[in-house]
C-alpha cells in the first residue's frame, strides 16, 4: 500500500471500504468507534497515520473524527458543526428515513452524513450560512439557488480527488434535496441537472496532470510578470485557483530563512505554504502595486469587481489563454488551472519519493527496516521538511530557472508590470 499517493478522499473512501468491515468482524462499532493506532498497526495499516501526519497535517484522531465523521465519544452526537438548526433537522430527517426505510448497510449512513456536512459547511462558507432551505419555497429564488449549489460543486470540483468521489458526494446531495421535494418541504432540487455541467465520468477518474515541458512552455509563454505568478502560484505553490485569485500582500512573509504564505483558512484549517521559488517576483509585485494610491492589498487586482481581486473564474480563464498561447494540449485538450495545480501534487509526490529512496542507505547502515523507520525516529520534524523541501525545490528548478540559467533576474524580467 502506498499511502504517501492517497487523497484524503481516497484514505476517507479506504476507511468505508476497507477499515470498517474489519472493524465490525472484530466487534467495533465502525460508525462511532475510533480505530486505535495499535489496532490499526495489527492489522498492517500503520502507514495510514504516517500519511496523514505528513502528507496531509492532520492527526489520525482529526481524520477518523472530522474527515471521516465518527463519533471520538465526547458529544451526545454527531458535530455538524453548521449551527443552523433548520439544516440540521432536515439531515437528521432525511438520514432517520433512510435507517428506517431503506435497509441500508451500517456504512452507509456515515459516508452520506459526512457528504451532507461538508456540502453544507462548504455553502457557509461561500454564502455565508448554511441555511440550506432557505430559499426552496420560492420559485423565484431558483436560478440564484442553483448557482449557489453549483459554485459549492465548484468546490467539489477543485478538492476532491476522482471523478467517482464527486459523482457519490453529488448523488448523496441530490438525494437529499429530492427527499425535501418528496416530502412537500421543497419546491424544487436545486442540483436535479447539476450533473450536465461538469464532466464527471464514474469509474474513470480524471489523473490527467500537465509535464515538466508543458508547464515550463506555458510559464515560459507569460508576457508580464502578473501572468508569471499565475503559472507560479498553481505549479510552483500547489494554490488552488479561488486562493490564487484572493491573494492579499499582507499574506506573504518573505523573510530569507522562511518565506511562505499564510492562509486563516483553508480545505484542511489554518495553514502556511512554503515559497519555495518566487520570493523577489512577489516582492517586484508587491512594489510595483504599491505606487498606485488606490492599491488596496490584491496581488491580483481588478478595478471591476466589488472584491477588489480578480474571481476564481478569471484565473482559469486567463490560465487557459496562456495554454492556447504556448500550444500545449494535454489528452488532445487545452489544460486546466487545475491540472496546472495537480502538477504541483504530483511533483511533490515524486520528490518525496526520491527523499525516501536516499535515506534508504541510511536505514540499511543503521540496520533499519525501511527508510520510513529512520524518518520517523531519527530525523526531526524540522529536518523532515528540509529535506522534503529540498528535494521539491530540485524538481521545481526544471521548471522556474530559466532566467537564472540566463543570467536573468526574475523580478526585473518584465520592468513595470
Amino acid at each position: 500500500m502506498n499511502w504517501s499517493r492517497k487523497s484524503l478522499d481516497e484514505l476517507e473512501s479506504f476507511y468505508w471500504e476497507s477499515i470498517a468491515p474489519e472493524m465490525d468482524r472484530a466487534g467495533m462499532d465502525p460508525t462511532s468507534d475510533v480505530p486505535t493506532y495499535a489496532w490499526l498497526t495489527e492489522q498492517g495499516w500503520s502507514g495510514i497515520a504516517y500519511a496523514l501526519r505528513e502528507k496531509h497535517d492532520v492527526t489520525p484522531k482529526e481524520f477518523f473524527t472530522d474527515i471521516v465523521g465518527l463519533d471520538d465519544g465526547k458529544s451526545n452526537g454527531y458535530e455538524w458543526r453548521i449551527e443552523n438548526e433548520r439544516t440540521i433537522d432536515a439531515f437528521e430527517s432525511y438520514l432517520e428515513m433512510l435507517d428506517s426505510r431503506r435497509g441500508l448497510a451500517a456504512t452507509t449512513l456515515p459516508t452520506r452524513r459526512t457528504h451532507l456536512a461538508r456540502f453544507a459547511r462548504l455553502y457557509r462558507r461561500l454564502h455565508g450560512e448554511a441555511n440550506l432551505l432557505a430559499h426552496l419555497d420560492d420559485r423565484d429564488a431558483e436560478p440564484d439557488e442553483i448557482d449557489r449549489c453549483l459554485r459549492v460543486l465548484d468546490e467539489f470540483d477543485d478538492q476532491l480527488a476522482s471523478d467517482g468521489t464527486k459523482l457519490a458526494y453529488l448523488r448523496t446531495v441530490r438525494a437529499f434535496y429530492e427527499y425535501l421535494v418528496d416530502f412537500r418541504r421543497a419546491r424544487y432540487n436545486p442540483v436535479a441537472n447539476a450533473a450536465k455541467q461538469f464532466r464527471w465520468e464514474q469509474d474513470q477518474p480524471d489523473n490527467r496532470t500537465m509535464n515538466v515541458e508543458q508547464v515550463r512552455a506555458v510559464y515560459q509563454a507569460a508576457e508580464t510578470l502578473e501572468e508569471r505568478l499565475l503559472v507560479l502560484g498553481l505549479a510552483g505553490w500547489g494554490l488552488r485557483p479561488n486562493e490564487l485569485a484572493t491573494l492579499d500582500a499582507s499574506q506573504f512573509t518573505l523573510t530569507e530563512d522562511d518565506p511562505h504564505i499564510a492562509f486563516d483558512e483553508r480545505k484542511n484549517g489554518p495553514g502556511t505554504v512554503a515559497l519555495l521559488y518566487g520570493t523577489e517576483a512577489v516582492r517586484h509585485r508587491i512594489d510595483t502595486l504599491a505606487a498606485n494610491d488606490d492599491w488596496t492589498g490584491a496581488i491580483f487586482p481588478s478595478g471591476r469587481s466589488e472584491t477588489g481581486y480578480i474571481a476564481r473564474e478569471t484565473v482559469n480563464r486567463r490560465f487557459k489563454r496562456l495554454a492556447e498561447r504556448a500550444d500545449v494540449r494535454v489528452d488532445g485538450e487545452t489544460p486546466t488551472a487545475k491540472l496546472c495545480r495537480r502538477f504541483w501534487y504530483t511533483t511533490y509526490q515524486s520528490a518525496v519519493e526520491t527523499m525516501v529512496t536516499q535515506l534508504e542507505g541510511i536505514a540499511a547502515d543503521q540496520g533499519s527496516k525501511s527508510a520510513d523507520v529512520v524518518m520517523s525516529n531519527y530525523l526531526s520534524e524540522t529536518r523532515r521538511r528540509e529535506f522534503r523541501r529540498e528535494a521539491m525545490r530540485t524538481r521545481l528548478a526544471d521548471v522556474f530557472d530559466e532566467e537564472k540559467r540566463q543570467g536573468v533576474e526574475f523580478a526585473t524580467h518584465y520592468p513595470g508590470q
